[in-house]
């Protein structure tokens, strides 16, 4: 039998009604960092994908690299998201609550006046951040990290996931790509150590690995998920001689947690190098729960990777933007509209809650 977008699938405990899932996707909305109204809109809007995937969203004060994100360590948060979830569940949807800790990619005019900005290595982001205060700031060196920051770090994505089970997700996405925290372990550009966190592919992999963990012991692996991105070079990662081994890697030990879904980055469609295919399919192969493929895929595109069974769920991230109806548009084959990128991280309704 044919597989497509529209063949429901089951995700852990939960039965999604088609495979088309909403990418996580940037759009510092949250005044004060707290989830609000014309976000329950948005994510509201768009509840007729499989699964959404929410904006990265701090696990702590440390994490809020950019301007306007939202956070999930307050009760502020918690309530705030709970006005999405409700109103998303209300609409038939299913959603989880991507956790993301911002690391070195920060500024501190970004962030509360007591924050620090922490990473495994004292070397900063290339580049520059934008503050709402200062406009681009360039990236400032970070702390690098002791035995009781990672701790901490640690348990604050494990807080983090309860709270998010508290806010009414259906679950968590563990952010470790795109050159965030759980990746600058993962990546020797920013991973320079030579304690126990750091060198070997072992070292390099236990932070992902103990985050993971520490996640799924508070809300169970079936609701945990993790993004990845091999090959990715956003803020100032590189690959190296041992990208493939470490990641074979991490599947091994993800495997061994349970997480319900990896789910990989893969921009080459926006001129980022290409993910090894080879590494794609040897992840595949080894990963035992669900895989979401991403990178520009169109209807046609999905519909053949998922019968071919290179992937189960298919992630849309910038059709979602500007076209909240995307399922039945993907469902009658209809044209998309473009999105209007100069709206991507502004405040306000104008590009978020008006196509």
């Amino acid at each position: 039998m044919t597989t497509t977008l529209f063949t429901p699938i089951t995700l852990g405990k939960l039965q999604l009604k088609n495979r088309i899932v909403m990418a996580p996707l940037t759009r510092s909305r949250a005044i004060g960092n707290v989830p609000n109204e014309l976000m329950e809109k948005y994510y509201r809007l768009r509840a007729k994908a499989g699964l959404i995937i929410t904006e990265g969203t701090s696990p702590s004060p440390n994490g809020l690299g950019y301007a306007r994100i939202p956070g999930i360590y307050n009760d502020a948060q918690v309530q705030g998201w709970r006005r999405v979830t409700d109103g998303v569940h209300q609409a038939g949807g299913r959603i989880f609550l991507q956790l993301m800790h911002t690391g070195r990619v920060s500024h501190f005019a970004n962030m509360p006046a007591d924050s620090r900005v922490l990473a495994p290595s004292a070397i900063a982001t290339p580049g520059e951040m934008w503050t709402d205060s200062n406009g681009l700031q360039p990236y400032p060196i970070p702390t690098a990290m002791n035995e009781a920051d990672i701790s901490h770090a640690i348990a604050e994505y494990a807080t983090a996931a309860k709270q998010a089970i508290e806010a009414g997700f259906d679950g968590a996405e563990l952010h470790g790509a795109n050159g965030y925290l759980i990746d600058q372990f993962l990546n020797a550009a920013s991973n320079q150590r030579t304690d126990r966190w750091g060198g070997s592919i072992e070292n390099r992999i236990r932070f992902a690995v103990e985050a993971a963990k520490a996640a799924a012991v508070v809300i169970g692996a079936d609701r945990i998920g993790m993004r990845i991105s091999p090959y990715g070079v956003s803020n100032g990662m590189t690959a190296d001689a041992e990208m493939d081994a470490l990641y074979e890697r991490l599947i091994v030990e993800l495997n061994s947690i349970g997480l319900v879904y990896i789910h990989i980055v893969d921009h080459s469609s926006r001129g980022a190098p290409e993910v090894s295919p080879t590494l794609k399919a040897k992840i595949r192969a080894a990963f035992r729960g669900k895989y979401i493929l991403s990178g520009g895929y169109d209807l046609a595109r999905a519909n053949l990777d998922l019968d071919l069974q290179r992937g189960d769920l298919v992630a849309f991230g910038r059709p979602f933007i500007s076209n909240p109806d995307l399922v039945e548009k993907l469902s009658n084959n209809s044209p998309l509209i473009s999105p209007d990128a100069n709206t991507f991280y502004t405040p306000g309704e104008k590009g978020y809650t008006d196509y």
